[in-house]
Protein backbone atom coordinates (compact mmCIF):
# COMPACT_ATOMS: atom_id res chain seq x y z
CA UNK A 1 0.00 0.00 0.00
CA UNK A 2 1.68 2.70 -1.40
CA UNK A 3 -0.98 5.45 -0.54
CA UNK A 4 -3.67 5.34 1.86
CA UNK A 5 -6.84 6.08 0.16
CA UNK A 6 -10.49 7.31 1.42
CA UNK A 7 -14.11 7.63 0.18
CA UNK A 8 -15.47 11.12 0.11
CA UNK A 9 -17.54 10.74 2.99
CA UNK A 10 -14.92 9.39 5.31
CA UNK A 11 -13.87 13.23 5.51
CA UNK A 12 -15.19 15.76 7.90
CA UNK A 13 -13.99 18.72 9.17
CA UNK A 14 -10.34 17.73 6.60
CA UNK A 15 -10.00 14.38 9.05
CA UNK A 16 -10.53 11.19 8.46
CA UNK A 17 -11.01 8.14 11.26
CA UNK A 18 -9.77 4.97 10.10
CA UNK A 19 -10.82 1.58 11.64
CA UNK A 20 -9.98 -1.06 9.32
CA UNK A 21 -6.87 -2.59 7.36
CA UNK A 22 -5.30 1.05 6.72
CA UNK A 23 -5.30 1.55 10.29
CA UNK A 24 -3.58 -1.63 10.73
CA UNK A 25 -1.11 -1.04 7.79
CA UNK A 26 -0.68 2.59 9.32
CA UNK A 27 0.17 0.94 12.80
CA UNK A 28 1.80 -2.50 11.77
CA UNK A 29 3.83 -1.89 8.55
CA UNK A 30 4.57 1.96 8.43
CA UNK A 31 5.25 1.86 12.14
CA UNK A 32 3.76 5.90 12.13
CA UNK A 33 3.57 7.85 15.47
CA UNK A 34 1.52 11.07 16.44
CA UNK A 35 2.75 13.93 14.18
CA UNK A 36 4.06 11.76 11.01
CA UNK A 37 2.98 12.39 7.44
CA UNK A 38 1.27 9.85 4.72
CA UNK A 39 0.61 10.33 1.44
CA UNK A 40 -3.53 10.24 1.45
CA UNK A 41 -5.88 10.85 -1.87
CA UNK A 42 -9.48 10.88 -1.85
CA UNK A 43 -10.99 8.20 -4.13
CA UNK A 44 -11.68 9.84 -7.56
CA UNK A 45 -10.66 13.05 -5.82
CA UNK A 46 -7.46 14.93 -5.04
CA UNK A 47 -3.54 13.41 -3.45
CA UNK A 48 -1.94 15.25 -0.83
CA UNK A 49 -0.31 14.83 2.07
CA UNK A 50 -2.15 13.82 6.25
CA UNK A 51 -0.71 13.83 9.67
CA UNK A 52 -1.20 11.47 12.13
CA UNK A 53 -3.33 13.00 14.95
CA UNK A 54 -4.14 10.18 16.98
CA UNK A 55 -2.94 6.39 16.98
CA UNK A 56 -4.68 3.35 18.98
CA UNK A 57 -1.46 1.03 18.63
CA UNK A 58 -3.47 -2.03 19.84
CA UNK A 59 -6.33 -4.10 18.43
CA UNK A 60 -8.73 -2.64 17.01
CA UNK A 61 -6.44 -0.32 15.77
CA UNK A 62 -7.90 3.36 14.99
CA UNK A 63 -5.54 6.13 13.26
CA UNK A 64 -7.01 9.81 12.96
CA UNK A 65 -5.51 11.73 9.93
CA UNK A 66 -5.40 15.58 9.49
CA UNK A 67 -5.59 15.73 5.68
CA UNK A 68 -4.29 17.97 3.11
CA UNK A 69 -5.11 17.93 -0.54
CA UNK A 70 -3.52 19.55 -2.53
CA UNK A 71 -2.31 17.60 -5.52
CA UNK A 72 -4.66 16.85 -8.94
CA UNK A 73 -4.62 13.06 -9.94
CA UNK A 74 -3.09 12.17 -12.86
CA UNK A 75 -5.13 12.67 -16.15
CA UNK A 76 -7.21 9.58 -17.18
CA UNK A 77 -5.29 6.54 -18.99
CA UNK A 78 -5.65 6.66 -22.75
CA UNK A 79 -5.83 2.60 -22.49
CA UNK A 80 -8.83 0.71 -21.77
CA UNK A 81 -9.56 -2.92 -21.73
CA UNK A 82 -12.28 -4.78 -23.77
CA UNK A 83 -12.09 -8.51 -21.67
CA UNK A 84 -13.98 -12.06 -22.31
CA UNK A 85 -15.43 -12.66 -19.06
CA UNK A 86 -13.02 -14.80 -17.20
CA UNK A 87 -13.21 -17.05 -13.87
CA UNK A 88 -13.79 -14.86 -10.64
CA UNK A 89 -10.38 -15.44 -9.50
CA UNK A 90 -8.63 -14.77 -12.19
CA UNK A 91 -10.40 -11.26 -12.48
CA UNK A 92 -9.70 -10.30 -9.34
CA UNK A 93 -6.07 -10.67 -10.21
CA UNK A 94 -6.54 -8.58 -13.54
CA UNK A 95 -8.61 -6.24 -12.08
CA UNK A 96 -5.98 -4.97 -9.78
CA UNK A 97 -2.96 -5.08 -11.63
CA UNK A 98 -4.19 -3.55 -14.82
CA UNK A 99 -5.39 -0.92 -12.51
CA UNK A 100 -2.06 -0.68 -11.14
CA UNK A 101 -1.00 -0.49 -15.11
CA UNK A 102 -3.64 1.79 -15.63
CA UNK A 103 -6.34 1.94 -17.42
CA UNK A 104 -9.84 4.38 -18.26
CA UNK A 105 -12.06 1.73 -18.58
CA UNK A 106 -12.66 -1.89 -18.44
CA UNK A 107 -15.53 -3.89 -20.41
CA UNK A 108 -16.48 -6.96 -19.72
CA UNK A 109 -18.32 -9.11 -22.83
CA UNK A 110 -19.31 -12.10 -23.11
CA UNK A 111 -18.34 -14.77 -25.25
CA UNK A 112 -18.93 -18.29 -26.89
CA UNK A 113 -16.15 -19.94 -24.85
CA UNK A 114 -17.26 -18.08 -21.21
CA UNK A 115 -19.03 -20.59 -18.57
CA UNK A 116 -22.01 -19.02 -17.77
CA UNK A 117 -21.61 -19.86 -14.30
CA UNK A 118 -19.44 -16.41 -14.52
CA UNK A 119 -21.93 -15.01 -14.76
CA UNK A 120 -23.21 -15.47 -11.69
CA UNK A 121 -20.66 -14.48 -9.59
CA UNK A 122 -21.16 -11.83 -7.24
CA UNK A 123 -18.22 -10.44 -7.95
CA UNK A 124 -19.86 -8.52 -10.73
CA UNK A 125 -21.62 -6.37 -8.50
CA UNK A 126 -19.75 -3.19 -7.63
CA UNK A 127 -19.37 -3.56 -4.08
CA UNK A 128 -17.54 -6.49 -4.77
CA UNK A 129 -15.01 -5.94 -7.66
CA UNK A 130 -14.13 -2.25 -6.28
CA UNK A 131 -11.94 -3.07 -3.64
CA UNK A 132 -9.59 -4.98 -6.12
CA UNK A 133 -9.71 -1.77 -8.43
CA UNK A 134 -8.63 0.25 -4.89
CA UNK A 135 -6.00 -2.61 -4.30
CA UNK A 136 -4.33 -1.33 -7.53
CA UNK A 137 -5.29 2.41 -7.24
CA UNK A 138 -3.03 1.98 -3.78
CA UNK A 139 0.11 0.13 -5.37
CA UNK A 140 0.28 2.83 -8.55
CA UNK A 141 -0.59 5.93 -6.42
CA UNK A 142 -3.51 7.18 -8.06
CA UNK A 143 -6.72 7.70 -7.12
CA UNK A 144 -8.97 7.75 -10.01
CA UNK A 145 -11.27 4.74 -10.54
CA UNK A 146 -11.16 2.76 -13.50
CA UNK A 147 -15.19 2.75 -15.07
CA UNK A 148 -16.34 -1.14 -15.32
CA UNK A 149 -18.95 -1.39 -18.25
CA UNK A 150 -20.26 -5.36 -18.50
CA UNK A 151 -21.88 -6.68 -21.47
CA UNK A 152 -24.04 -9.84 -20.94
CA UNK A 153 -24.77 -10.25 -24.67
CA UNK A 154 -21.91 -10.47 -27.30
CA UNK A 155 -23.88 -9.69 -30.69
CA UNK A 156 -25.61 -6.39 -29.42
CA UNK A 157 -22.32 -5.66 -28.27
CA UNK A 158 -20.55 -6.02 -31.29
CA UNK A 159 -23.27 -5.20 -34.07
CA UNK A 160 -24.39 -1.77 -32.11
CA UNK A 161 -22.05 -0.81 -29.11
CA UNK A 162 -18.79 -1.25 -30.31
CA UNK A 163 -19.12 0.71 -34.15
CA UNK A 164 -20.24 3.62 -32.32
CA UNK A 165 -17.09 3.15 -29.08
CA UNK A 166 -14.76 3.00 -31.87
CA UNK A 167 -14.75 7.00 -33.31
CA UNK A 168 -13.72 7.30 -29.87
CA UNK A 169 -10.36 5.54 -30.18
CA UNK A 170 -6.95 5.61 -32.31
CA UNK A 171 -6.26 2.24 -32.65
CA UNK A 172 -8.42 -1.21 -31.78
CA UNK A 173 -6.40 -4.02 -31.36
CA UNK A 174 -7.72 -7.46 -31.53
CA UNK A 175 -5.07 -9.97 -29.52
CA UNK A 176 -5.06 -13.55 -31.88
CA UNK A 177 -2.96 -16.21 -32.21
CA UNK A 178 -2.80 -16.54 -35.97
CA UNK A 179 -2.62 -12.69 -36.85
CA UNK A 180 0.14 -11.82 -38.88
CA UNK A 181 0.83 -8.23 -38.03
CA UNK A 182 2.75 -7.39 -34.60
CA UNK A 183 1.91 -5.02 -32.10
CA UNK A 184 4.13 -2.50 -33.09
CA UNK A 185 2.85 -2.34 -36.73
CA UNK A 186 -0.77 -1.75 -35.71
CA UNK A 187 0.34 1.34 -33.35
CA UNK A 188 2.31 3.15 -36.38
CA UNK A 189 1.48 6.81 -36.16
CA UNK A 190 0.64 8.42 -33.25
CA UNK A 191 -1.31 6.60 -31.20
CA UNK A 192 -3.59 8.34 -28.60
CA UNK A 193 -6.29 6.49 -27.37
CA UNK A 194 -6.25 2.80 -27.36
CA UNK A 195 -8.90 -0.05 -26.88
CA UNK A 196 -7.23 -3.89 -27.02
CA UNK A 197 -9.18 -6.88 -26.57
CA UNK A 198 -8.47 -9.94 -24.78
CA UNK A 199 -10.49 -13.20 -25.46
CA UNK A 200 -11.73 -16.03 -23.21
CA UNK A 201 -9.64 -19.47 -21.93
CA UNK A 202 -9.10 -20.69 -25.06
CA UNK A 203 -9.57 -18.14 -27.44
CA UNK A 204 -12.45 -16.21 -29.60
CA UNK A 205 -14.26 -18.26 -32.02
CA UNK A 206 -14.37 -17.52 -35.79
CA UNK A 207 -17.86 -16.24 -35.33
CA UNK A 208 -16.15 -13.25 -32.78
CA UNK A 209 -13.54 -12.82 -34.57
CA UNK A 210 -15.30 -11.92 -37.39
CA UNK A 211 -17.77 -9.45 -35.60
CA UNK A 212 -14.61 -7.77 -34.04
CA UNK A 213 -13.29 -6.81 -36.84
CA UNK A 214 -16.36 -5.73 -38.84
CA UNK A 215 -16.55 -3.51 -36.20
CA UNK A 216 -13.08 -1.70 -36.63
CA UNK A 217 -10.39 -4.08 -34.94
CA UNK A 218 -7.61 -4.68 -36.07
CA UNK A 219 -5.48 -7.94 -34.94
CA UNK A 220 -2.46 -8.52 -33.92
CA UNK A 221 0.07 -11.33 -32.67
CA UNK A 222 2.31 -11.24 -29.43
CA UNK A 223 4.11 -14.36 -30.59
CA UNK A 224 3.78 -18.10 -30.42
CA UNK A 225 3.21 -18.90 -26.96
CA UNK A 226 0.00 -19.31 -25.53
CA UNK A 227 -0.55 -17.21 -22.47
CA UNK A 228 -3.12 -17.18 -19.92
CA UNK A 229 -5.66 -14.74 -19.69
CA UNK A 230 -4.20 -12.57 -16.93
CA UNK A 231 -0.73 -12.69 -18.03
CA UNK A 232 -1.60 -11.69 -21.54
CA UNK A 233 -3.85 -8.61 -20.31
CA UNK A 234 -0.47 -7.10 -18.57
CA UNK A 235 1.54 -8.30 -21.55
CA UNK A 236 -0.27 -6.65 -23.72
CA UNK A 237 -0.70 -3.73 -21.64
CA UNK A 238 2.85 -3.24 -21.17
CA UNK A 239 3.73 -3.42 -24.80
CA UNK A 240 1.19 -0.37 -25.51
CA UNK A 241 2.00 1.72 -23.08
CA UNK A 242 5.39 1.41 -24.54
CA UNK A 243 4.96 1.84 -28.03
CA UNK A 244 2.94 4.35 -26.40
CA UNK A 245 5.86 6.50 -24.99
CA UNK A 246 8.15 6.46 -27.99
CA UNK A 247 5.95 8.79 -29.42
Amino acid sequence: MNIILFEKNELADDCVVLRDHRAKHIVKVLQSKTGDSLRVGMLDGNIGEARVVSVKRKFPFVVELSVCLTGLPDPPPAIDLLLALPRPIMLKRILSQVTALGVDTIHLVNANRVEKSFWDAGLLEEEEYRPHLIHGLEQAVDTRLPKIRIHRHFRPFAEDYLPELASHYSSLLLAHPSAEQKLSQCLSGTPENILYAVGPEGGWVDFEVDKLLTAGMQVFTMGNRILKVDTAVVAIHSRISQEMERE
